[in-house]
């Protein structure tokens, strides 16, 4: 059984001016998505500028999301690190304090062979019950998990379970299918690319667009998964233009303003993000305005 099929949020993470989490404005996200249909959130993303956050406060941002979610929709916490040692005491304390699943992406900037992969993958999986969802995202890590690899290791490790395949290579991914069948749960990583992932066997889709589009991301998977393969279509293609303004600048820049648009108050961004150029932002207010969502000045 899939750890969840539809739309899961790569929730963002509100901040202070001083960059302390705002604990009251991440609850009240938290709850838009549930109440507008998100099927799962995944907490300390990239979205979620989890890479610069302390250990401390990524393990506060996870169990505080658990205890506001408390069993409404899954929970995945992202626990991946370029260091196996971290990876482990992250994913650890995460199934600790209750979560579904973990996201683990791949080791960045030491770039692990294949070989490395394998090894990096089976002791996160061996320290904890919990299932694993691997993160293939090589234009950040420079680090490609290849189809056999994710296959090897779907059928190989009990409880790595799924992937979130933000490779943009279709073709790769159709291979990895192709290998993996039914061993391996994939979830899109790109929110352009939702009704392709699903046509080759995608559970979902792990998405920034979730984050201010809860209900109509969640109803282009539930077309989808019910036969109207046009209606889901429809979706993925008027999204398109707000898409591409979510990601006119990095991840998770754009969001952070888009939800200070729809009145989420995501505050400012840790350095070295900074916020976003002023023309970007007037493209992003305008394609949410033409994708249908109701924006504040």
């Amino acid at each position: 059984m899939a750890i969840f099929r539809g739309a899961g949020v790569a929730i963002a993470t509100p901040f202070f001016e001083d960059g302390s989490i705002n604990y009251e404005e991440f609850g009240r996200l938290i709850d838009f998505q549930i109440d507008n249909h998100a099927d799962a959130i995944i907490v300390c993303g990239t979205t979620g500028e989890s890479a610069t956050m302390t250990e401390e406060e990524h393990m506060e941002v996870v169990r505080y999301c658990v205890e506001k979610v408390s069993h409404r929709i899954p929970v995945i916490a992202g626990t991946g690190s370029n260091d196996t040692r971290t990876a482990v005491k992250l994913s650890r304390q995460a199934e600790e304090d209750g979560v579904d699943a973990v996201l683990v992406v791949t080791p960045y900037y030491n770039k692990a062979t294949q070989k490395g992969l394998i090894a990096h993958y089976t002791e996160v999986a061996n320290a904890i019950e919990i299932p694993i969802i691997m993160y293939n995202v090589p234009s950040r890590t420079g680090c490609n998990i290849q189809p056999a690899t994710a296959a090897y290791l779907a059928r190989n490790v009990k409880n790595i379970v799924g992937i979130k395949d933000a490779t943009g290579n279709i073709s790769q991914t159709a291979e990895m299918m192709a290998l993996a069948g039914e061993d391996l749960e994939l979830y899109s990583g790109n929110d352009d690319q939702v009704l392709p992932i699903l046509a080759l066997g995608g559970q979902g889709v792990i998405s920034v667009l979730c984050n201010v589009a809860p209900q109509e991301t969640h109803d282009m998977c539930q077309r989808f998964f019910d036969g109207d393969i046009a209606g889901c279509r429809e979706i993925q293609l008027k999204a398109l233009p707000l898409i591409q303004a979510l990601f006119c600048e990095v991840n998770p820049i754009p969001v952070k303003t888009a939800l200070k648009y729809i009145g989420i108050k995501a505050g400012p961004l840790h350095l070295p993000l900074t916020e976003m150029e002023a023309d970007h932002a007037a493209g992003l207010k305008q394609a949410m305005i033409d994708f249908g969502l109701t924006v504040r000045e």
